[in-house]
């Protein structure tokens, strides 16, 4: 929000200009000139007035008889190896929320284009970017599979598998989201809504950022990277991982998340103390014996897979952490790591071998340093 002062009037009487992107409950009861856009399989270009003009789509089967203006298109097919555009939008503007559902599996990939650059902001499995990348239901109905709810301010997974983000993402000219199938099989259905706003943006608002990094498993003795690389000015918001454990033992969880910035060499400036304190829980998580779930706006532990006695014999854990209130600021690079680290019998620290897959969020000036390449499909497929 900018105030800018009449000259006719006094400091009091401040004309208060609001651009209708930083929305709260405190910002609700004020107009603005923003204007509001929304793209889904029902108006592909989010033109005023464009929607539900299809007259050939997924539904219109179910349709027949009905004709125009009767969900003619819920939803598109993806077919194997090749990308949709989900998106094109011409700014100045903000995407303040996105709701996709449909087939949630690691073989999607999710990547968002600011301003004209041809490499992208935001790669990642599409079920990593909402935190819950143990959720897969393409071996049978839409359905079927693992799901627990998340929860939180930033991002809610709620049923069956709805995915929805409120990371506010502004750009100054352009953005462009698109959706890969990187199965060699199988469609991809994908149902999908991305809300806009255009209207100015601050000459100082950065650029939201998510990368996926993966371990599997992490080298022993070695800190797994969550991520590195970042060059720039920006600040860190959040980081959604994903952990398989290999090999029977004690509590797991050890590793302290450290925050290497601005030139820091082998000590980190800001350093935790253990894997479930970072997620903001506390005491491995043990309540009567037994771990315990949870999900709050900020962090949590929403979903816990326990062996099943048989081919299911290790467990898995989703765990999220939003820096919405407190960012971490960082003034040149960042990288971020976190130790693989458990317990032996002897009450020594144990380096373990765990399974881990890491999003990371950020926001940071333009332009941002290249990705590395993401994993090949088997190698983060889940099984």
């Amino acid at each position: 929000m900018d105030v800018k002062y009449n000259k006719r009037k006094t400091a009091l009487e401040a004309e208060i200009v609001f651009d209708g992107i930083n929305m709260n409950p405190g910002t609700l009861p004020l107009l603005s000139g923003a204007v509001t856009r929304s793209i889904s399989a029902e108006n592909f270009t989010g033109k005023k007035g464009g929607g539900g003009r299809t007259t050939t789509g997924a539904g219109e089967k179910g349709a027949r008889g009905l004709g125009q203006k009767w969900k003619v298109s819920p939803c598109v097919n993806i077919p194997p190896g090749e990308t949709f555009t989900l998106a094109q939008i011409e700014g100045p503007g903000a995407v303040q929320s996105m709701w996709i559902a449909g087939h949630v599996t690691r073989d999607l990939i999710i990547r968002i284009y600011w301003d004209g650059q041809d490499y992208p902001s935001v790669e990642c499995p599409l079920p990593d970017f909402f935190g819950c990348g143990w959720f897969d239901n393409t071996a049978g109905s839409p359905c079927d599979g693992p799901f627990s709810q998340l929860n939180s301010l930033m991002v809610a997974v709620n049923p069956n598998r709805a995915l929805n983000c409120f990371w506010l993402m502004p750009f100054k000219s352009n953005c462009r989201i698109t959706m890969e199938n990187r199965s060699t099989t199988s469609d991809r259905m994908c149902f999908y809504q991305i809300n806009y706003t255009l209207t100015s943006i601050p000459e100082d608002a950065a650029h939201f950022h998510a990368q996926f990094r993966a371990a599997t498993p992490n080298l022993f003795g070695e800190d797994f990277t969550i991520v590195d690389g970042v060059i720039g000015r920006g600040h860190y918001v959040g980081t959604a991982l994903q952990v398989g454990l290999n090999g029977l033992g004690k509590w797991w969880g050890e590793g302290e998340v450290k925050f290497f910035m601005d030139g820091d060499g082998e000590f980190p400036t800001i350093c935790g103390t253990g894997t479930e304190d970072y997620f903001l829980g506390s005491f491995d998580w043990e309540v009567s014996g037994q771990y315990m779930p949870y999900s709050s706006p900020y962090g949590g532990m929403f979903y816990l897979e326990k062996p099943d006695g048989l081919y299911k014999s290790q467990q898995r854990f989703s765990m999220y952490r939003w820096h919405v209130v407190d960012p971490i600021r960082f003034e040149k690079n960042l990288k971020v790591t976190m130790q693989d680290l458990g317990w032996r019998s002897d009450g020594r620290y144990l380096p373990r071998r765990d399974d881990f897959y890491a999003t990371s969020f950020w926001y940071q000036e333009l332009p941002a340093a290249i990705f590395p390449t993401l994993p090949l499909p088997d190698e983060i497929a889940v099984t």
